[in-house]
């Protein structure tokens, strides 16, 4: 009887034993990097210590955008990078916007020789600043309408470039990808941001990232046909709303100027601010009444995005997650740790 009792203590440790090993948490192989879109390339102290901390200098910097002139009919270059560093002690990935207009006035002859002028334009600016690099991020936001011209041209630059191809996903395009299409490139990067709607509703919820918005996309996420990264949100802005409608947007009007009290009021609901006169804030107006909606994402709600999205991916070792992006305010004041707590969802 002492044997039989002994040899089901044993069976019941080894199964205990095997719980407690089998449901701790895989840990996480994501790899952060950042985004840098400026078109002026320095960084302070501060961005310096985090990229190397929280992303081992990790980097996809915006070469420049691609975009059609309207007066010349033509397709143009335009917010060339300009290196005021060096750079040599950065992981670089070229990353260029071309905007989806192109590819509606772009005729299909066309599209090759306007991947053999971006791609020379990639090389150059990558060789004049010994740039070297094994893979490349494409960003358009293309359309139905669009898609087999903007395809073409990913395949024609594919053949040219020899390097990996990557190329932005927005998250209608992979709800309604039967319809958008999937691009034929080697990785996808989801940007699980900007996925609400910008109103002058005072209630509205925050229009960069809401769990409530994100539910409608991320269920058809694990049938996507691209290994996806993911990019986060660092970024905040402030809706400018006059009378009931949306003036505009501004990226640089953050915290510390609606904290000002000799300009702004803060009402009941805390992330509103009404201006208390008429005056110019860095060559905007801002007429008296005016209200200011900010919109920004804290460490909780972050997380709360992390989670939220990773639940729905397919497996994928190293799976870069970019913060959108390194010289924003939002950006320098995290600390590494914060940013690894954040990847570590995947």
């Amino acid at each position: 009887m002492l044997r039989k009792t002994g040899f089901v203590g044993f069976i019941i440790c080894c199964l205990v034993l095997s719980c407690v090993v089998g449901c701790k948490k895989k840990k996480s192989t994501a790899r952060t990097a950042f985004y840098y879109w400026k078109t002026t390339f320095t960084l302070d102290k501060t961005q310096s210590s985090l990229l190397k901390a929280a992303a081992d200098n990790r980097l996809y910097l915006r070469f420049f955008d691609v975009a059609w002139n309207d007066t010349r009919k033509e397709v143009l270059p335009v917010g060339i990078i300009t290196l005021k560093q060096n750079v040599r002690e950065f992981r670089i990935t070229p990353v260029i916007y071309i905007t989806n207009k192109i590819f509606e006035n772009l005729a299909v002859d066309q599209v090759t020789p306007l991947a053999q002028k971006v791609n020379q334009l990639v090389n150059d600016i990558a060789g004049q600043n010994h740039i070297p690099y094994q893979s490349i991020q494409i960003d358009c936001d293309w359309t139905i309408g669009t898609k087999n011209r903007y395809f073409a041209f990913l395949k024609a630059f594919k053949s040219l470039n020899k390097k990996s191809l990557e190329a932005t996903i927005r998250l209608h395009q992979v709800k309604y990808a039967d319809r958008t299409g999937v691009p034929p490139v080697d990785k996808g990067l989801l940007m699980f941001y900007n996925m609400g709607k910008i109103s002058a509703n005072l209630k509205q919820a925050n229009s960069i990232y809401n769990a409530a918005d994100a539910e409608k996309y991320v269920r058809y996420l694990p049938t996507y046909k691209l290994p996806l990264d993911i990019a986060l949100p660092l970024f905040s802005w402030t809706i400018q709303i006059r009378e009931g409608k949306v003036i505009q947007i501004y990226g640089k009007i953050g915290q510390k100027e609606l904290a000002d009290k000799t300009n702004f009021e803060q009402t009941a609901q805390p992330n509103i601010y009404k201006a208390n006169k008429s005056f110019y804030l860095s060559g905007i107006y801002i007429r008296e009444n005016d209200l200011l909606k900010l919109e920004i994402l804290t460490q909780k709600q972050l997380n709360e995005a992390a989670g939220q999205v990773s639940r729905h991916l397919a497996h994928l070792e190293k799976r870069n997650i970019i913060y959108y992006e390194l010289s924003t305010i939002a950006a320098s004041a995290l600390e590494a740790k914060d940013l690894e707590e954040v990847s570590a969802h995947f």
